[in-house]
């Protein structure tokens, strides 16, 4: 059946993009490998959910399978999340069903069978816009549609041929803290303006008075190591909306900008005047973030 499929390993990311689909007219179905997932986004306003069962327990196994039930239904568009397993399906399908591909893009829309596109190039300095016509495969990021419940979708069972060449050889698990920062209402952001790892409390204790998490630059996760790299905010980590965001000593490059657009409410602090980070910001603090960060979070305490 004609309309927009779309899949994702996550839950809450497969829910954007059904409401996408559904803002664009067209039927919206979802695709998924268990019936344990099919009841995680039944009610998320799909038309159906789609169980592809083949025998494998490995999303990598059924590139194929999916291109070719795609084409079966006459799909329109395929949406898929871009995570890490996600970029691999889409990649896979997109070569098996011979069309285009947009990955990782920062705005979709579809129109009567054409896909309009705006990704990011050159570490985010340049805005690249892509038109496809026909069937095609866009992989899209988190936080990029609002999320919405729906009636419950009818779920049907697929049976489907797996490529069971890919094989489990070990796991491991990643041990994460603290929350999504995708998902954070306010985020506070340290940069390479800390001195020491220990100078981490100074933003902890603002995140606690403000019910924030704490985010970081690149050099802060992958150089010094402070904090895991999925606290790590820019272009290659992970990008956020929420209603405030924070910065202490963070320059601003372009590649950590690119994440935090699409902030509400942008705060820079830093002792550097010229420093790129004041561009971007709503409101902005020239000074020694040693002196300003206790002022600012002595000052809520007494206001919360």
């Amino acid at each position: 059946m004609a309309g927009i499929y779309v899949y994702s390993d996550q839950s809450r990311i497969t829910a954007e993009l059904i409401s996408f689909a559904r803002q664009t007219g067209a039927a919206a179905f979802a695709l998924c490998f268990s019936i344990e997932q099919a009841k995680a986004i039944k009610d998320f306003g799909a038309d159906k959910v789609y169980v592809l069962q083949g025998g494998s327990p490995l999303v990598e196994n059924y590139g194929r399978a999916v291109a070719d039930f795609l084409k079966s239904q006459g799909a329109d568009l395929f949406l898929v999340g871009a995570t890490a397993r996600g970029r691999d399906i889409a990649s896979r399908v997109a070569g098996h069903s011979d069309c285009g591909m947009v990955s990782d893009v920062s705005s979709v829309s579809w129109t009567e069978g054409r896909v309009s596109c705006e990704r990011l190039m050159y570490g985010g300095a340049v805005i690249q816009e892509e038109l496809l016509s026909g069937f095609c495969v866009v992989s899209i990021p988190a936080g990029k549609f609002e999320a919405e419940t729906g009636e419950s979708s009818e779920i049907v069972v697929v049976e489907v041929e797996a490529d069971n060449r890919v094989i489990l050889v070990d796991t491991a698990p990643i041990v994460r803290e603290g929350a999504d920062l995708s998902a954070a209402d306010k985020v506070i952001c340290v940069g390479l303006g800390i001195e020491k790892e220990e100078d981490l409390q100074l933003a902890k204790d603002l995140a606690d008075v403000l019910g924030a998490e704490i985010g970081c630059t690149r050099g802060i996760s992958e150089e010094r190591h402070w904090l895991p790299v999925e606290k790590y905010i820019g272009i290659s980590g992970a990008a956020i909306k929420p209603q405030l965001y924070i910065s202490m000593g963070v320059s601003g490059q372009v590649q950590h900008v690119v994440g935090i657009r699409e902030s509400k409410i942008i705060v820079a602090v830093d002792t550097n005047e010229k420093a790129p980070i004041f561009r971007a910001a709503d409101y902005g603090i020239v000074g020694d973030l040693y002196e300003i960060i206790p002022l600012l979070t002595r000052a809520l305490k007494k206001d919360l």
